[in-house]
């Protein structure tokens, strides 16, 4: 599993690190429901503008001061999304799961939130919420490695060419901050568009 001290660094790196790696939830009847991390954002709040704005503001973003390493959920539209808590205690960091391709458990999935695509199962972040039958009550403030929800590391490093680096989604400000991070080509990534096309250096 990947561990606490892990996550107190720089969530941008964090996120690039963990694409690729596999999110394990253990339900309390021991069925393993697991999903490939295909796409993350980073939210780095002392350098990033949508920390301030928009669903980012300053009293949600406080939630992320936090010690490294802990399981979150903030509420977008209704809808509950699993983040990561980076850097150190005091400091509002962390890395989003935005989509997942699903490995073990795809039937409990399907019970949890049926579709008609099982793409669209978990290729969003509230989508993926919901198909693992997550209780955000249960998994706040846990630590990354707990029993019930914990993050393995990709088998191997994802080279370059297989990651497309993007802006983020759905943000006002720091909308141009290529943030974001997906496996190209992957159909489980979610149909969401980047808030705004890079800026060219």
């Amino acid at each position: 599993m990947l561990r606490p001290p892990f996550f107190k660094r720089d969530p941008v790196k964090v996120a690039r690190e963990v694409l690729g790696g596999t999110l394990v939830h253990v339900t309390e009847g021991g069925h393993r429901l697991t999903g490939r991390i295909v796409e993350v954002e980073a939210y780095d709040c002392p350098r990033d503008p949508a920390c301030t704005a928009g669903r980012f503001h300053a009293a949600r973003s406080a939630e992320m001061a936090i010690p490294p390493g802990k399981w979150l959920f903030w509420t977008a539209h209704g809808h509950p999304l699993l983040q990561v808590s980076c850097r150190e205690e005091g400091v509002s960091a962390s890395v989003l799961i935005r989509a997942l391709q699903p490995l073990e458990g795809v039937p409990l999935m399907l019970d949890n939130r049926p579709v008609t695509r099982e793409r669209d199962l978990t290729n969003g972040p509230a989508k993926l919420v919901y198909a693992l039958g997550l209780n955000p009550a249960r998994i706040a403030h846990r630590p990354v490695d707990s029993p019930e929800l914990h993050l393995l590391p990709p088998d191997r490093p994802l080279p370059d060419d297989d990651v497309d680096m993007t802006a983020r989604v759905g943000i006002a400000e720091g909308r141009n901050l290529p943030w974001r991070f997906v496996m190209k080509g992957n159909p489980w990534v979610s149909p969401a568009q980047p808030s705004m096309d890079l800026l060219s250096e």
